[in-house]
């Protein structure tokens, strides 16, 4: 992020949230940079603007690139807050854009107190789960946790899904293990027995039934179904080693949320263990390096790391290592019904919190095509337009007559980042026409969507028996107050 002497950039909240990750107090961080305490407290509060001096200092001292300081936080901030807006329980306030725009940068805080506020408003309105009874019944003084997986979501998000901690243990075992990838799992394997004392078996279906992983604390036993391949085999290892030899890191995260009910702690100490078991199978500089020359081709990253497709989209979501960045990518997991399991990023994309996705991205379309790659321009409608790919995945195999799971896999970026993947070699990314989609039909605006499965909340729903348009809704084009 480029900025001269003359200039003055307030950057306050993103300065925070940086020395909040590098897990230094106002005191210790101001000794680094030769400063005051007091002076990082006023920048802090934007009471101060950040010299083109500190920022270079900043960079040197702790190793740091200077796009942490770019925006990405505050656009997701803005959309989030945007969609929550949009709510007819706000159609008597006219609060400016610009307003949002604000609350996003300047209190990042309490942009995640109203989103957490309105996620339980949301759940109990709708009856999905009993927020509003537990919220009625709670203890004197007891903390309300509105929907436990939304909370990990967001400390995922707080931290750009890139965790230093757990990056340098997984290249620390990984170096001592000194083996390639097709022979991880018995370097796993065997790592776990003999320091460890855990065995590790595959067990048939029949035994395990409809758990694909258990761990004996009493045998001292890994048990792994016969269904899950071999990437899952050692990816399960690694999640073990994970719980097995990260505990102190795991804690020193989690602590820095700061307090947690016990459904959160637990799920985020779970997406730990798993961010490392994925970071153990891709050790960070390998794999930067092998997306880098190979222009992100996803497939043949699976076959030089013994991957799955969808284990290295996910990955391909955490290079955010300062200095040696990959593309800032974003990733959904959505089954055929639409609903959706899993969504990361590393961008802008405004993902929905409280819908579904839109129908004409074709990441739904990839159902019907299991054996392609699929790939598409999309613009959203503030003309922000993204490049994507998407595949179905089936994951991991069900004996008959058991449906057999299948989901897909999207994973996009920015366009202007699409030129450094193989996926839009040949294209004329300017001039491509980009599918013109929303973030889902209650906050998209666009007029005459043959696929709209409901009306904007923002608009006046319009009802006349004696026309039949081509989407289902008609709508006011005057946006309610």
């Amino acid at each position: 992020m480029a900025t001269d002497s003359g200039k003055k950039l307030f950057v306050g909240p993103r300065f925070r949230r940086i020395r909040q990750q590098l897990g230094l107090s106002q005191t210790q961080i101001a000794e680094g940079l030769g400063i005051s305490p007091s002076y990082i407290n006023l920048i802090e509060r934007n009471q101060r603007p950040v010299t083109a001096q500190i920022l270079l200092r900043l960079a040197e001292t702790y190793d740091l690139d200077l796009r942490d300081l770019a925006t990405a936080d505050e656009d997701r901030f803005f959309a989030e807050l945007n969609e929550i807006f949009s709510d007819p329980l706000f159609r008597q306030i006219d609060l400016p854009k610009q307003e949002l725009r604000d609350l996003a940068e300047l209190c990042p805080g309490v942009t995640h107190s109203l989103q957490r506020l309105y996620a339980a408003y949301t759940e109990a309105r709708r009856g999905e789960t009993m927020a509003a009874a537990q919220f009625a019944d709670r203890e004197e003084g007891a903390r309300f946790e509105a929907n436990p997986i939304e909370r990990v979501r967001d400390l995922i998000e707080a931290n750009r899904n890139y965790f230093p901690e757990l990056e340098q243990a997984a290249e620390s075992l990984r170096d001592e293990l000194n083996a390639p990838a097709e022979g991880l799992y018995a370097a796993l394997a065997t790592r776990l027995r003999e320091k460890h004392s855990i065995v590790t078996r595959i067990m048939p279906v029949d035994v395990m039934r409809e758990t694909l992983r258990r761990f004996d604390r009493h045998r001292r036993q890994l048990l792994i179904s016969e269904l899950v391949d071999g990437p899952g085999r050692a990816f399960q290892l690694a999640f073990q080693i994970g719980l097995a030899e990260c505990g102190s890191s795991f804690e020193t995260i989690i602590n820095r949320a700061g307090p947690l009910d016990d459904t959160p702690r637990r799920l985020y100490r779970i997406t730990l263990a798993n961010y490392f078991a994925a970071a153990a199978m891709m050790s960070y500089q390998q794999f930067h390096t092998a997306a880098e020359s190979l222009s992100y081709d996803v497939h043949v990253l699976a076959q030089r790391f013994n991957a799955g497709f969808e284990q290295v989209c996910h990955r391909l979501t955490t290079l955010q290592r300062p200095n040696a960045r990959g593309v800032p990518f974003f990733l959904l997991r959505v089954d055929n019904a639409g609903n959706v399991s899993k969504r990361f990023s590393s961008g802008t994309f405004p993902f929905s919190k409280f819908g579904g996705t839109c129908p004409l991205w074709n990441v739904h379309s990839t159902f019907d095509t299991p054996d392609r790659l699929l790939k598409q321009v999309i613009e959203l409608p503030d003309g922000v337009r993204f490049f994507s790919i998407a595949q179905m995945v089936r994951r991991p195999v069900a004996p008959h007559p058991q449906p057999q799971p299948r989901f897909a896999i999207g994973l996009g970026c920015e366009i202007r980042h699409a030129s450094r993947l193989i996926y839009a070699s040949g294209m004329d990314l300017e001039k491509a026409e980009g599918t013109p989609i929303g973030v889902n039909c209650r906050l998209c605006e666009r007029e005459n969507c043959s696929q709209r499965a409901e009306p904007p909340i923002t608009r006046t729903l319009i009802l006349d028996e004696n026309t039949r348009r081509v989407s289902s809704f008609s709508f006011s084009n005057a946006r309610e107050l």
